[in-house]
């Protein structure tokens, strides 16, 4: 018996991959899956359900350790954007494998104002942006970065707390503060690119979102998978901006267009993401690389 542990198991992205479930266990005999979460799981795909603490409560820790020892577990696979730099921080003292980049490539691509800087440094497309303090107001934004810009928490999750201006009576700009982040809006088509890499091989499947939660802006309602080489350019830039900030295993993107035609990248998740269900490939990649050495109990 092998125990993987999935965090976040009642979120979307931890039911994209209980959907996955069965044809893991088909492929690895003696699979068992435990779902994690801060509310009470009901979800008969998942083996067994366990309760956990916030990331952020002083008890995560040590409650994690004990959890992987009662259990067994031999894996642990995350779902939850909250909890990614401090079980990046603890990966390796909490007595299993986690299937996590390392703490510092989690850093960065967890704070959306620091993943444009670092990505912009290394010269991958990104779109304008800054800090709120940069501008004096609203209009001083949308002239400065060329048009409406887009409004968002710095560090959260999915498309929560996203807003779109396109004038200045659309926000009072002395709301927001440091924890925000502006960028410009791209208004072209919006993917969400599923990528897995280990050292040197990077495989990205392209998901293209049909229809987004708040119209223009927000989570994707639905999605459909592009054949490879079909957007070679977001194939591309999604492999970019992984590598450059030293991301491994599981990365789920959001890349949108630009008016010219130019992707650019939104916002990066080190984690398996709400549309995973569409590219199984990297729950194989994952369980194949992390579980390689692992013998069945």
């Amino acid at each position: 018996m092998t125990v993987v542990l999935i965090t976040g198991a009642a979120g979307p992205a931890g039911a994209a991959l209980g959907a996955q479930l069965d044809r893991a266990r088909a492929d690895r005999p003696g699979l068992v899956f435990t779902g994690a979460d801060l509310l009470e799981l009901d979800d008969p795909r998942y083996d067994a359900a366990v309760t956990v603490p916030r990331a952020d409560a002083p008890e995560y820790a040590p409650a994690m350790r004990r959890l992987v020892a009662e259990h067994g577990v031999d894996l642990i696979v995350t779902t939850v954007q909250d909890e990614l730099v401090a079980l990046a921080g603890i990966g390796k003292t909490i007595g299993c494998r986690v299937a996590i980049s390392a703490a510092g490539p989690v850093a960065l691509s967890a704070d959306k104002l620091i993943t444009m800087w670092a990505l912009a440094d290394a010269g991958v497309a990104v779109p304008g942006h800054g800090s709120p303090a940069d501008f004096a107001g609203a209009e001083a934004a949308m002239a400065a970065l060329g048009g409406p810009v887009v409004v968002k928490p710095r560090v959260s999750r999915g498309g929560r707390g996203v807003r779109l201006i396109e004038s200045a009576s659309d926000l009072d700009w002395s709301t927001l503060d440091a924890a925000d982040v502006v960028q410009s809006f791209a208004p072209g088509t919006e993917y969400c690119p599923q990528v897995y890499r280990r050292g040197d091989d990077v495989m990205v499947v392209v998901l293209e979102k049909t229809a987004l939660k708040e119209g223009r802006v927000g989570n994707a309602v639905s999605t459909v998978r592009r054949k490879a080489g079909e957007v070679a350019d977001v194939e591309a830039l999604a492999r970019d901006a992984v590598l450059a900030l030293g991301l491994t295993g599981a990365v789920d993107l959001d890349i949108r267009r630009e008016a010219s035609g130019r992707p650019v990248v939104l916002e990066i998740n080190a984690r398996f993401g709400a549309n995973s269900a569409a590219a199984p490939e990297l729950l194989d990649r994952t369980l194949a690389a992390e579980l390689s050495g692992t013998t069945t109990r």
